[in-house]
């Protein structure tokens, strides 16, 4: 009897604790481990209850911020500005209350006052880019001590109107930013802040787009929107592969490229619509040839996801649906009025800016069907992204940041 009652209780601890891990947030930078907009979640529900699914907790004390949140060593990150400096919070995903603050820097001023940028984690570091353009490396065991910083301005970099929004992509033992100008892009060892390269042989004005990590025919590549085009680098060196003029001299390009089975997509507000490029290599030498452009997916700034040979994303004052291969629209829709958008087991999470409106969609390319919508309170525009990570959805507005149990039962 008493090997049986072992037995279970080990065989119950064992299920308990791979739950657990099922469990753990998966979302260590900006749009989700691939950078894709793209959860790894599985297990959530298909349809929300009205009013929304259960709120699990709530932090009105994030500071003021267009960020999301992060996760790594057991903790949640965001940033936020509070008593007119920048600080990073570390909150303690089960309860969202601060575990410990840390400052980075002076908040900055312009119009729209908060920080843009969302930290990245990468082994026990946290990286964030100020909209005046510090990068600060801050440790996690040290309660975000700051290890190093650099300025953008060191390397001939300056904020666009808006101020820095990018989101530092770590790449391997890189940390990869954009300060614009001469010197589009450049890598440090992320451990130690050192430079290990500095782009040339493309000039491109820093805008708020977020580097993305692409592989085509075993060439590793690292491609980035600016306010000069979309180009992207060597991570070896930061040599240029190849480069693009669309929606250069634009108003404000903001979305972060999507790259799928050889294609990357990008569009931006203001009218320009998208372009979509075919990538190919031929005796080493990466070619991006125009696949197709559109007028049907004008994003300003609330992204888009590639699911199923599908891309979904803002459009306007609303939703669509196009065929990455070829730009066919499938469908468009208004759903929660503009905003921006995270995918995770068949399901779109949108969010919409005006008013933290909230909603959740099928991702299929026959039609737009909602499942669901309810608010969140909040002050301003809500144009932080929505999270969908350890069976949880993470809605910040302004001031305020909410978790929302998503998983199924």
């Amino acid at each position: 009897m008493r090997a049986r009652n072992l037995i279970a209780a080990l065989v119950t601890s064992g299920l308990l604790a791979a739950a657990a891990i099922a469990a753990a947030p998966d979302w260590p930078c900006w749009r989700g481990p691939n950078r894709d907009g793209k959860s790894t979640d599985k297990g959530l529900v298909k349809e929300w209850p009205a009013g929304g699914p259960k709120q699990l907790w709530k932090n009105e004390s994030i500071g003021q911020g267009f960020s999301t949140p992060t996760f790594g060593d057991g903790l949640a990150f965001v940033t936020g500005d509070a008593d007119s400096k920048l600080m990073l919070f570390a909150l303690d995903p089960a309860d969202g209350k601060e575990k410990w603050k840390a400052e980075v820097c002076p908040a900055w001023r312009g119009q729209y006052d908060g920080i843009r940028s969302t930290p990245t984690f990468a082994d026990g570091k946290v990286y964030v880019l100020s909209p005046g353009g510090l990068l600060a490396c801050l440790d996690v065991a040290k309660n975000g001590q700051k290890l190093w910083a650099k300025e953008m301005k060191e390397f001939g970099g300056a904020p666009h109107n808006w101020g820095y929004a990018e989101s530092p992509l770590v790449y391997e033992k890189l940390v990869i930013v954009t300060p614009g100008g001469k010197t589009p892009m450049v890598a440090f060892d992320k451990a130690t802040g050192v430079k290990v390269w500095a782009s040339s042989g493309f000039a491109a004005a820093a805008h708020y787009s977020s580097a993305i990590a692409a592989v085509v025919d075993k060439v590793p590549m690292i491609v980035q929107g600016s306010g000069s085009g979309i180009f992207a680098v060597d991570p070896k060196d930061g040599k240029t592969l190849w480069s693009n003029g669309f929606a250069s001299g634009n108003v404000a390009n903001c979305p972060t490229p999507a790259f799928s089975d050889g294609y990357v997509f990008w569009a931006n507000g203001y009218g320009k619509g998208g372009i979509c490029l075919k990538l190919s290599v031929a005796d080493g030498k990466v070619t991006a040839t125009q696949a197709w452009t559109t007028r049907d997916m004008d994003c300003h700034h609330g992204g888009y996801v590639i699911v199923d040979g599908c891309i979904y994303g803002n459009a306007g004052g609303g939703w669509a649906c196009l065929d990455l291969k070829s730009g066919a629209k499938k469908w468009s829709d208004r759903g929660v009025g503009k905003g921006s958008i995270c995918y995770a087991d068949g399901m779109l999470y949108l969010f919409g800016e005006g008013g933290g409106k909230a909603g959740l969609a099928v991702a299929s390319p026959e039609k737009f069907e909602s499942k669901g919508t309810f608010s969140v309170a909040g002050r301003g525009p809500s144009w932080a992204h929505p999270v969908v990570t350890g069976g949880r959805l993470y809605l910040r507005y302004g001031t305020n940041l909410y978790a929302f149990d998503v998983a199924a039962k």
